[in-house]
Formats: C-alpha cells, sequence, structure tokens
C-alpha cells in the first residue's frame, strides 16, 4: 500500500460522518438520499463526503438508470488491516515480554516476602 493510499484512507477514516457512510454500506447499497437520512446536513455535504470516501476508494459508484448506487469497496480496507497488523505484532511481542518480565518480578518479591524458614527445605544448607 502506498503511502498516499495510506494517507488518503486514514483522512478519509477520520470523519465520524465518512464512518458512518462506511458503516451503512456495509449492510449493501444506498443512494446518496438515503445515505443522507440520518445526517443534519445537505446533499452537497453528504455528497462531498461520498466523494472524500470514492478519491480514497473505500467506496464505488454505481450507475443504474436514474440511480448511482454507493457501494463499499472492501479491499482499501483489507490493505489497512494488514498494515495495522504488521504494528499489532510487534505490540504483541513486547507485551508478551512485559509480561513475563513482571512474573519474573513477581516471582522476585514473592521471595524476598517469604524468606525460607529455619528446617525449611530450601534451606538446606544450614546444618541445624
Amino acid at each position: 500500500m502506498s503511502v498516499d493510499s495510506l494517507n488518503a484512507t486514514f483522512a478519509a477514516l477520520a470523519d465520524p460522518t465518512r464512518r458512518a457512510i462506511l458503516a451503512r454500506l456495509a449492510h449493501g447499497e444506498a443512494g446518496v438520499t438515503e445515505l443522507a437520512e440520518p445526517f443534519a446536513m445537505s446533499l452537497p455535504a453528504i455528497s462531498k463526503h461520498i466523494k472524500v470516501l470514492e478519491r480514497a476508494g473505500l467506496i464505488a459508484r454505481g450507475r443504474e438508470a436514474q440511480w448511482r448506487p454507493c457501494r463499499l469497496e472492501t479491499e482499501r480496507l483489507q490493505e489497512v488491516s494488514g498494515w495495522l497488523d504488521r504494528y499489532r505484532q510487534i505490540w504483541e511481542q513486547r507485551l508478551d515480554r512485559l509480561d513475563g518480565y513482571l512474573v519474573q518480578l513477581q516471582a522476585a518479591q514473592a521471595e524476598r516476602d517469604d524468606p525460607p524458614q529455619r528446617g525449611d527445605k530450601r534451606d538446606e544448607h544450614d546444618p541445624d
């Protein structure tokens, strides 16, 4: 995924109206009027949001007579997901190492809080 397309995708996803439009399109095609219904904004404003999503490759518009349905294009979202997965793996590895370190610290703290007692098997070097 190129840097330009990644930037365009994240810029498009940064707006809550555009994310809501994508969520609606996840359920199937819809026209501009239908997409505009839940929002308190004009059709030209919704059209601008749709154009941003279209330029980012997140939606496509078809043509059926007078109706121009919008549909979700999942390929770009899959590319973003793959890009994010690389970083998710890095963070999971770091968290796993942190978890191991915390387990070591807890074991060391438990050892300090509960020293071996006389006659305890852990104190076998004591001749008594």
